[in-house]
């Protein structure tokens, strides 16, 4: 019987990693499963609220450092955390630990194997990350959001099993929201990237609405995220075009905002194109650049190619071409109307569940 087994999740790092670490937990949850967590050291102080029965924290590091001391000092820091967590593991005996990519995951699910526990690892971009790619061989099953991956061989696509993109349960809610048809009234355009927001979107956004035609700009209604910094820049704009605007430097009910726009400007991050699609709201989609996996260009050529969105690359992401983006969407909102449905039709509302099921049988198998 699966009841009661005990789960190990290894999530830090951003959100993009512990929001599907906790829409999987609440799954667990409602499975019978117990659920630990297994951070870094440094988003431990962050994991006061996740649902978990306790929290074990290991030194972890990514070693991107120029400079030979920075990258030993990395590969220490790791090496120092597969031990503590193989020691955790070995005391605890969690029937699997399941890994969500970025390095913090690479002790716990390095430490799992060395234990000999079993080990899922969940791959949320379209390109295999660096922490995964180097896990995927040791993993005994590899779930991705997407249904391919690139980076992964031809050896490891027997262990993988396509589940989509857990999203958080405010995300469900808020996908209940039906798309509202702009018609000829007013475009709400939602603005946001990551939780720290972006320079470039203050900078590029605001000038682009500066392009406008004034009745293009009278169409419009706009919600921006933007650092404090930026506050004051980005508010004087759009008052001095007479744009009504909503700035704040965080949305704590983002699928809310997400849900009720028409429009959204964003990165490309794999939980951001898991929420537009499982709420269904078409996009502009900003890759980050300089990712040496581009895995955030391959999550947008991904909705893009289903009709959901729009791809700019940051050559192309100009006020002038935003500008020209933008005039083609407010004159036509029924393409809108098409995006959104587009987007919605590629979602996986029951993500978190899938994943929950695959990890039970992944931990089962080990009996």
């Amino acid at each position: 019987m699966a009841a009661g087994k005990l789960i190990m999740l290894a999530a830090g790092g951003t959100g993009g990693h512990l929001f599907p670490a906790e829409a999987l937990s609440h799954a667990l949850h409602a499975k019978g499963m117990r659920v630990v967590l297994m951070p870094d050291t440094r988003a431990a102080e962050f994991a006061g609220n996740f649902p978990a029965e306790a929290v074990h924290a290991v030194p972890a590091a990514t070693p991107s450092g120029r400079s030979p001391l920075q990258k030993a000092k990395a590969l220490f820091a790791i090496a120092k955390g597969t031990f503590a967590a193989r020691r955790i593991i070995r005391q605890l005996k969690p029937d699997v630990v399941v890994g969500f990519g970025g390095y913090p995951t690479v002790p716990p699910v390095l430490g799992a194997s060395l234990a000999g526990v079993r080990t899922l690892i969940h791959e949320q971009n379209a390109v295999i990350g660096r922490a995964n790619r180097f896990l995927a061989g040791r993993a005994d099953v590899i779930a991705t959001g997407f249904a391919k991956v690139g980076g992964i061989t031809e050896a490891q696509q027997a262990k993988c099993r396509h589940v989509g993109n857990p999203v958080r349960p405010a995300v469900i809610e808020a996908s209940g929201r039906d798309y509202d048809w702009p018609g000829e009234g007013k475009i709400r355009l939602l603005v946001f990237s990551g939780s720290q927001g972006a320079r470039i979107m203050a900078d590029i956004v605001p000038s682009a609405i500066e392009l406008l035609t004034d009745a293009e700009r009278a169409r419009l209604t706009i919600v921006q995220q933007a650092r404090a910094e930026d506050d004051e820049r980005v508010r004087g704009i759009y008052e001095t075009l007479g744009v009504q605007a909503t700035i704040a430097p965080f949305f704590k009910d983002l699928p809310a905002q997400m849900a009720a726009a028409q429009l959204v400007i964003a990165r490309s991050g794999a939980s951001t194109v898991a929420e537009l699609t499982v709420i269904g709201r078409p996009a502009l989609l900003v890759p980050l650049p300089g990712s040496l996996d581009q895995d955030q260009a391959a999550n947008a050529a991904f909705l893009e190619g289903v009709g959901g969105a729009i791809r700019i690359l940051k050559p192309d992401f100009t006020p002038r071409h935003l500008a020209d983006e933008l005039s083609k969407l407010i004159a036509q909102p029924a393409h809108l109307t098409t995006m959104a449905a587009n987007a919605k039709s590629a979602g996986i509302p029951d993500a978190a569940d899938r994943l929950a099921d695959l990890v039970i049988a992944t931990a089962q198998s080990s009996n």
